[in-house]
């Protein structure tokens, strides 16, 4: 007798879950002169700047990350350039990322990740943000993998391209490398902290965030400062203590003060300035594969007949010539169906297998979602 359909046990359905991960590796150049700047994309409204991997105008250009610079209301001026954009670019990262207070304000990125004081040391009120594609990210960043090789230290003209002869010093390799045992959770996810060495012995000696689901690194502008000043009370809140005319975090402009620049350039300028100090950016990225494995067991009995009305002794294909003859079938595909008999999935055997009376066979079906 033929049989169109077999019924799935419960010991038929096995449900995995899979992570797989991928290195991703972005140099330097990318954002920093390979194409000339013309793989950097700005727009009209100067909230923010693409970078892409070719010429954005190219159609195999892909869109690596955003940067971006934003303060907080502490920081507030409306002498300011481009002040409320910069305000707002902090707020909206901030709701995003570490949300609210119980009072219902929004909250300040916090260095050490502890919002339950008022820690005003760890309190980080100018940032730098980072916003990776999704392309690159897929579900996540893997813990203890991001690493940002980068200048705090050097020069550039005006406009963010590099000088004729560029100073960049003080190559330092950031890195979330507590984050495999040490991690918290805010409402965009996982984040852990991001420190300029592994040796960092506290928490206070972190320089930014990194959110894994989100894909967003955030950066304090302290790690541009903190070499020219000494007054480490407000090393997280961006002030400098020393000489406004010869230092500079970025070197934007004519090597203007730390302060000067945040507070007098535009986020395009910051995010120029930014981009040059890159050296290297790596991480691995998270894939989470979830899959249902159907094993279709054919017993002896079964599917040695095909209930195709071809399949007789007047067509093309012979079952059998003489009584004796064991009946003979090739199976090619395996077709998934719902209890009212709908077909929801159809697997492909990449060979025809025979099937007869004197073999049992068991199929392994996986699908992935």
């Amino acid at each position: 007798m033929a049989r169109s359909f077999k019924q799935l046990l419960g010991d038929d359905v096995k449900n995995t879950r899979t992570l797989l991960h991928e290195s991703i590796p972005i140099t330097g150049t990318i954002s920093s002169g390979t194409y000339d700047d013309n793989n950097i994309k700005n727009f009209s409204h100067g909230m923010f700047q693409n970078v892409y991997d070719y010429p954005y105008l190219s159609s195999s250009a892909n869109h690596i990350f955003d940067i971006t610079f934003g303060y907080s209301s502490a920081i507030s001026a409306s002498t300011h350039t481009q002040n409320s954009k910069k305000l707002n670019v902090y707020n909206q990262m901030a709701q995003t990322l570490v949300g609210y207070t119980t009072s219902s304000a929004i909250r300040t990125f916090d260095s050490d990740g502890d919002y339950g004081g008022d820690d005003s040391q760890g309190r980080m009120y100018e940032c730098f943000f980072l916003n990776f594609s999704r392309l690159l990210i897929k579900d996540e960043i893997k813990k203890n993998t991001f690493r940002l090789k980068m200048y705090t230290s050097g020069s550039v003209n005006d406009g963010g391209s590099q000088a004729s002869t560029p100073t960049l010093t003080e190559l330092q390799t950031l890195g979330d490398y507590k984050s495999a045992t040490q991690f918290r959770t805010s409402p965009a996810g996982d984040y852990g902290l991001i420190f300029t060495s592994s040796a960092d012995g506290n928490n206070t000696g972190s320089v930014g965030l990194i959110f894994y689901q989100a894909g967003v690194a955030v950066l304090t502008s302290s790690i541009f400062q903190e070499q020219f000043g000494t007054n480490t009370t407000s090393r997280h809140k961006g002030y400098y203590d020393g000489d406004t005319t010869t230092k500079g975090p970025l070197g934007l402009g004519l090597m203007r003060g730390v302060q000067a620049a945040i507070t007098s350039s535009t986020i395009q300028s910051m995010a120029d300035g930014f981009r040059h100090t890159i050296d290297s950016i790596d991480f691995n990225n998270t894939i989470e594969l979830n899959s249902t494995i159907y094993f279709c067991r054919i017993n002896h009995n079964e599917f040695n007949y095909s209930s195709n009305p071809t399949f007789t002794s007047a067509g093309r294909l012979v079952v059998k010539n003489n009584v004796t003859d064991l009946p003979v079938t090739y199976i090619t595909t395996v077709g998934l169906y719902s209890p009212d008999n709908e077909l929801l999935a159809v697997a492909k055997l990449s060979e025809p297998i025979r099937k007869d009376p004197n073999t049992e066979l068991t199929l392994r079906v996986r699908l992935d979602y």
